[in-house]
């Protein structure tokens, strides 16, 4: 009986080992991989018909916080200036310009692991049609320590992004 009950304990103790030494080697989750700042580098854009939808030059950065907040903006980057140096007084060109070209919104996040996908709950935004949208989310293609890759499937528009973006420093 003392064996029996030594055996099963070495064998309890074995498997208990085993099941951290795997999800030690699984490394950090995608959430914790997320918090911090990603500099925008590139993005492209499919229809639903497969072609490719042209997508205007950037700048931005998208940041993930620990306690599940987070902000994105992206600007084009011939967005003109004020002729009147004043920002409550743009020409109707410079607002139309400076409004088709960007886009911002912030809220709050959160990450299921199973899928690589990021749920958004956006909660202020440029375009005011994101505000309470379901089903915002974006999936993670790849995620490293300075590089990561995700998809906007179908935007408002009608177009599959896929985003690359890096860490910054």
């Amino acid at each position: 009986m003392n064996r029996r009950c030594a055996f099963g304990l070495f064998a309890i103790a074995l498997s208990l080992a085993a099941s951290s030494n795997s999800s030690l080697a699984e490394g950090p989750s995608l959430r914790d991989q997320l918090v911090g700042t990603w500099i925008y580098v590139s993005s492209t854009g499919k229809r639903d018909d497969g072609t490719s939808a042209e997508r205007p030059s950037l700048r931005g950065a998208v940041t993930y916080t620990a306690d599940g907040h987070f902000h994105f903006i992206t600007v084009r980057t011939d967005a003109p200036k004020y002729a009147s140096n004043d920002p409550v007084l743009p020409s109707p060109e410079e607002a139309m310009a400076i409004a088709s070209g960007s886009i911002a919104y912030t809220g709050t996040y959160a990450v299921d692991e199973s899928t690589k996908t990021i749920q958004l709950k956006i909660e202020t935004s440029t375009f005011p049609n994101l505000v309470g949208a379901p089903n915002q989310r974006r999936i993670v293609t790849s995620i490293g320590p300075d590089e990561m890759r995700f998809t906007n499937p179908r935007n408002p528009a009608g177009v599959t992004l896929e985003f690359v973006w890096k860490r910054a420093k």
